[in-house]
């Protein structure tokens, strides 16, 4: 029998207990047909000699703003000023650049107050430096946004009775003036002068960042958030996913979750929607789990608090060092349970960011009441990031079969800032692992890109060590996670709880043939971070290959 392609001589790591392990595994028309013994006599088109790699089911991250990071990577990269002097200097530069291109916006991208002793821009240096030229800066945590002047005035900031919207603020200061900072819902002023980006654009945003996806050894990712709201980009940006997937520019699989903004009011036959006729949704009924393996709708996602970064998100308990300040839903509990009761009972699970203890305490409420009243949809329903979680709050989405997912990826780079947050008694709240597994909840992967990078290695060994960048052990040592399990974390969970594990996750016989090649075994390697990907496979093709062409054995066979 001849095959697409066998790959040999590799440590494949299957996640499967019947056979954790083999040395072959052979790929026919996207899925994997076998392992060693079982292709005995089979030849392929291309037939590779790995030379001992690690072979993994290929990554998937369960939570992430591709068009937003594609979008931003030919901005202003603030992530590298240490210093405001080094930030006002990357932003004279950009201004300079674009001085023979009237109206075209300064923008940048990664800032974080951590960089610069806590301090943010100072909104009159900013004017300075852009004049009339409008000014978009995007917080590291996407919750809040940095301008200008002339910005906040094409946004009506200055007109009277100006108020801030629901869910968000233009801060000022003790004179009244506008600092420059947009926190959250706020931040749609600015973002509807930029609104809908093109079709074209997007695609190239997608097509830049998934084939750094492919790089990173990720075969899937759930877009968290698109079509509305102020994560949207377009209200036809499932038709940018479907024209990238054709032009061949989108190189990894894709779940998208429709923001709860997109959806409209719905009515239908009286028996429908659980016997009341009428709920949100998208036009013709289409709900999660339309579309195919490489393109499809997944839950509907929806805002409920803040950042923590920002102290924006809603807690119980005041942040540390912010007196009086517990954070803030971005619309009411009511609004909520009518919103989200309406887009559940037409069909949609839901998937609800919720980082402080209170919006999880609300989320978990939802959840279960849409469950009870409703039943289960297609796929799972979940909490988003799930960053302060009280213990009760752990053994209720266990108990309630709700999947979550926590960002390890926030450890290294963001751990410090978030403890000195909550302080030393909440501090074991944050981004749990170990306490979720043995409630029996399976924490997800994810990234959260752009808040921070997708280097899933990274993320492994975070999941391990839970080590911050000043060397804190994040919530102890005794939340971490085996290499094992960090792998699953990225692979199996993440599949169960995007309701793809029939065909992801684990390498078995019939699944889709999603690999990631590593340079060794993340499962006994002393630093995960350190190993390279060498390849990564999507239904059998290369996204990203390092393997020299000598690897290449018996090609033409």
């Amino acid at each position: 029998m001849k095959l697409d392609l066998i790959l040999r001589d590799a440590d494949i790591i299957t996640l499967e207990h019947e056979r954790p392990r083999a040395h072959s595994v052979g790929v026919l028309h996207g899925r994997i047909v076998g392992f060693d013994e079982e292709l005995a006599g089979c030849t392929a088109a291309r037939d590779i000699s790995l030379g001992g790699a690690a072979v993994v089911p290929g990554f998937i991250d369960a939570h992430c703003h591709t068009t937003w990071w594609g979008l931003g990577l030919d901005a202003v990269d603030l992530s590298q000023a240490r210093g405001l002097d080094e930030l006002y200097a990357l932003l004279e530069a950009e201004a300079e650049r674009l001085a023979g291109e009237p109206g075209r916006w300064v923008q940048g991208t990664g800032f974080n107050q951590k960089h610069h002793g806590g301090a943010f821009p100072d909104i009159r240096r900013l004017d300075a430096i852009t004049g009339d030229r409008p000014l978009y800066l995007r917080h590291t945590s996407g919750h809040l946004s940095i301008t200008n002047t002339a910005t906040l005035r094409l946004a009506g900031v200055f007109e009277p009775g100006f108020d801030n919207p629901t869910g968000g603020a233009v801060l000022r200061g003790a004179d009244g003036y506008p600092t420059g900072i947009v926190e959250e819902s706020a931040q749609a002023l600015i973002q509807n002068l930029l609104l809908p980006y093109p079709v074209e654009r997007i695609v190239e945003a997608l097509d830049a960042a998934t084939a750094r996806y492919a790089a990173e050894g990720i075969t899937s990712f759930t877009e968290a958030g698109i079509g509305g709201g102020w994560i949207g980009h377009s209200p036809v940006e499932v038709q940018a996913y479907q024209a990238a997937r054709r032009a061949g520019k989108l190189h990894a699989r894709a779940q998208l979750m429709p923001a709860l903004d997109a959806l409209r009011p719905l009515e239908a036959n009286a028996r429908d929607m659980h016997g009341t006729g009428s709920g949100r949704g998208l036009d013709l009924g289409a709900v999660a789990g339309f579309g195919d393996e490489h393109l499809s709708l997944g839950p509907i996602k929806v805002f409920m608090d803040g950042s923590l970064l920002g102290a924006t998100a809603a807690v119980t308990e005041d942040f540390c060092g912010h007196q009086h300040n517990t954070g803030y839903l971005l619309d009411t509990p009511e609004a909520y349970r009518e919103r989200i009761d309406a887009a559940y009972r037409a069909g949609w699970p839901v998937a609800l960011h919720a980082i402080g203890d209170a919006a999880i305490d609300l989320a978990i409420e939802i959840i279960t009441s849409c469950q009870d009243r409703y039943g289960r949809n297609a796929l799972p329903n979940r909490i988003e990031h799930f960053g302060i979680a009280r213990p009760e709050q752990v053994a209720a989405v266990a108990k309630a079969g709700i999947a979550v997912t926590p960002q390890a990826s926030f450890i290294s780079p963001l751990g410090d800032q978030m403890a000195a947050l909550v302080g030393p008694e909440r501090e074991g709240w944050l981004y749990r692992g170990r306490s979720l597994v043995d409630a029996g909840v399976l924490p997800a992967g994810s990234s959260d890109l752009p808040v921070a990078d997708n280097n899933v290695r990274r993320a492994l060994q975070s999941s391990v060590d839970r080590r911050t960048e000043k060397g804190r052990l994040l919530g102890g040592a005794a939340e971490g996670l085996t290499p094992e399990e960090a792998l699953r974390s990225y692979t199996e969970w993440a599949a169960i709880a995007t309701g793809t594990d029939a065909d992801k996750g684990t390498l078995r016989a019939g699944k889709l043939a999603d690999f990631a090649v590593l340079s060794g075994s993340p499962l006994d390697a002393p630093d995960i971070g350190a190993l390279e990907v060498l390849a990564t496979i999507v239904g059998g093709d290369f996204t990203h290959n390092l393997i020299t062409e000598s690897a290449l054995i018996g090609a033409d066979s």
